[in-house]
C-alpha cells in the first residue's frame, strides 16, 4: 500500500513538473518508460542548471548546521543516480562516493554530468516489458521502473532543497526563470 501512495504521489508531483514543458508523446509501444524518461530529463536539466547557477563560494552554504551544503546536496544526488540506475542496469553499484570526496563546483558539476550519463543508460534502455522486471531495492522487491521512478523522485525532493538554498541566496531556480512557466492559451 506504500508503494502504491508513493507512486500517486509522484505522479502528482510529476504532473506539476512536466506541465512545465511540453512532453513528447509517448511512444505507443512504450507509454509508461517514455514518461518516465521524460520526466526524468525534465529534472536532470533543472538539476543540472541548478549546480551551474549557484556561485562556487555557496558550495559551502548551509541554512543551519544539520543540514547538507548546496555543495553535499549536488554530490549526494549524483551518488544516488548510480545506487538507482545500477539497481535497474543489474549492475554493481559503482559507489563513486561523491558527496564525501568532492568540493569544488567544477568536480562537483562534472560528477553530476558523468553520474547523469550513467543513469542515462538505464532510461535509454528501459522498455515497458523491461520495466516490469522485478528487482531487490532497499529489502524490498520493486519492477524496475519503479526503481528508476524513485529516482526522479528522489531527484525532486533534493531539487526543493536546492530551491530553498537559492531562493536564501537570492537565486531564481531554474524551474521559475522567466519562461520556464507554460504560458496561457488565449
Amino acid at each position: 500500500m506504500r508503494t502504491l501512495t508513493l507512486l500517486i504521489c509522484l505522479l502528482a508531483t510529476v504532473g506539476v513538473a512536466v506541465s512545465q514543458d511540453k512532453p513528447a508523446a509517448p511512444s505507443q509501444d512504450n507509454p509508461l518508460s517514455t514518461f518516465n524518461k521524460h520526466v526524468y530529463g525534465h529534472v536532470k536539466d533543472v538539476l543540472l542548471r541548478s549546480a551551474e547557477k549557484m556561485p562556487e563560494e555557496n558550495y559551502k552554504f548551509k541554512p543551519t548546521d544539520t543540514v547538507r551544503s548546496y555543495g553535499q546536496i549536488v554530490g549526494h544526488v549524483a551518488d544516488a543516480q548510480y545506487l538507482f540506475c545500477s539497481i535497474a542496469l543489474g549492475e554493481e553499484n559503482p559507489a563513486p562516493k561523491i558527496e564525501q570526496s568532492k568540493t569544488s563546483k567544477a568536480d562537483l558539476i562534472a560528477a553530476l554530468k558523468d553520474a547523469f550519463a550513467y543513469c542515462d543508460k538505464a532510461y535509454d534502455g528501459m522498455t515497458d516489458a523491461s520495466a516490469t522486471q522485478m528487482v531487490k531495492l532497499f529489502d524490498m522487491d520493486a519492477p524496475k521502473l519503479g526503481v528508476l521512478t524513485v529516482n526522479n523522485m528522489h531527484n525532486l525532493e533534493h531539487y526543493g532543497n536546492l530551491v530553498t538554498y537559492m531562493r536564501l541566496k537570492n537565486i531564481v531556480p531554474p524551474s521559475s526563470e522567466k519562461g520556464a512557466q507554460p504560458q496561457p492559451k488565449k
